[in-house]
């Protein structure tokens, strides 16, 4: 059953595809687009029928990460600590708790938590219009999605790079050779190339695995550290500040007022903490 956020087919080889169908936004996840990305996940992972899942996007971006003006509002803040840690640690759960070999099919450039959170599933193949981002140093954030423990063990050299303070943003190319990426085929033929390799998996009766050989009771252990450092990360004058800056230019002038009062009041608030 599709929604009009996640169109879902399932063949009759036991492959669910899962399509993030919101290009207007880049397949941004929003409450919405999360929420029904949490209820697909989990209908297919329940599925007997369904043996392999495919996650991609539509349109010209894989995902453009997290919506952050929606991750926020006034409130108390531990209430907001622990939202935004509780919310966190919850997002990248989804991905570690599958039971279902997941592959994901990049189809463009993706950001944030749709990179780390693709690098907790079995195998990313990427179409060669793909892109890499992950910006938390820009942002004045803190690695998620396991990135500080998976990145380094997966990419190597390569992965301070991408966390921290050059900020690279590899190519699919790039992504391939630092080993990010386990195949790149043209953007034309992704879901075919995609759905061969779901195939060569359902022949070789292969089951859910982590890349780095990481189990998942570490992959769960790391998550809950990062997102209590993200949240606090989130609060900290820096990332207010910038966030204002990036929704005022946006002119998105309720989500960037919000920021800029977090902002303001923060040197009183954050003793709260």
């Amino acid at each position: 059953m599709s929604t009009d956020l996640i169109l879902i087919d399932t063949d009759a080889d036991g492959i669910t595809t899962l399509t993030m169908n919101l290009p207007a936004r880049l397949n941004g996840w929003t409450v919405k687009m999360l929420t029904s990305l949490y209820a697909a996940l989990e209908s297919a992972s329940e599925d007997p029928a369904v043996k392999v899942i495919i996650l991609t996007g539509a349109g010209s971006y894989y995902c453009a990460g997290v919506n952050l003006g929606a991750a926020f509002s006034v409130a108390h803040p531990r209430t907001l600590h622990d939202f935004i840690a509780t919310e966190n640690a919850a997002l990248f759960n989804r991905f570690i708790d599958l039971d279902k070999p997941i592959l994901i099919a990049v189809n463009g450039p993706a950001l944030g938590a749709s990179v780390t959170s693709a690098v907790l599933c079995d195998a990313i193949i990427a179409s060669d219009k793909a892109r890499f981002s992950t910006p938390f140093a820009a942002l004045g954030a803190t690695p998620e999605g396991c990135s500080s423990v998976t990145f380094p063990r997966i990419i190597g050299e390569a992965a301070p790079r991408m966390l921290f303070d050059e900020g690279w943003q590899p190519t699919a190319q790039e992504a391939l050779e630092i080993g990010l990426v386990e195949r790149v085929v043209p953007h034309d033929s992704l879901l075919d190339a995609a759905k061969a390799m779901a195939r060569e998996w359902i022949a070789a009766g292969r089951g859910r695995t982590f890349r780095g050989g990481f189990t998942r009771q570490e992959l769960k252990a790391v998550n809950a550290e990062e997102s209590q450092a993200l949240a606090s990360a989130f609060l900290h004058p820096r990332f207010l500040s910038g966030r204002f800056k990036f929704f005022w230019r946006k002119k998105k002038r309720s989500t960037a007022l919000m920021f800029f009062v977090l902002w303001l009041t923060s040197p009183a608030w954050r003793l709260l903490l």
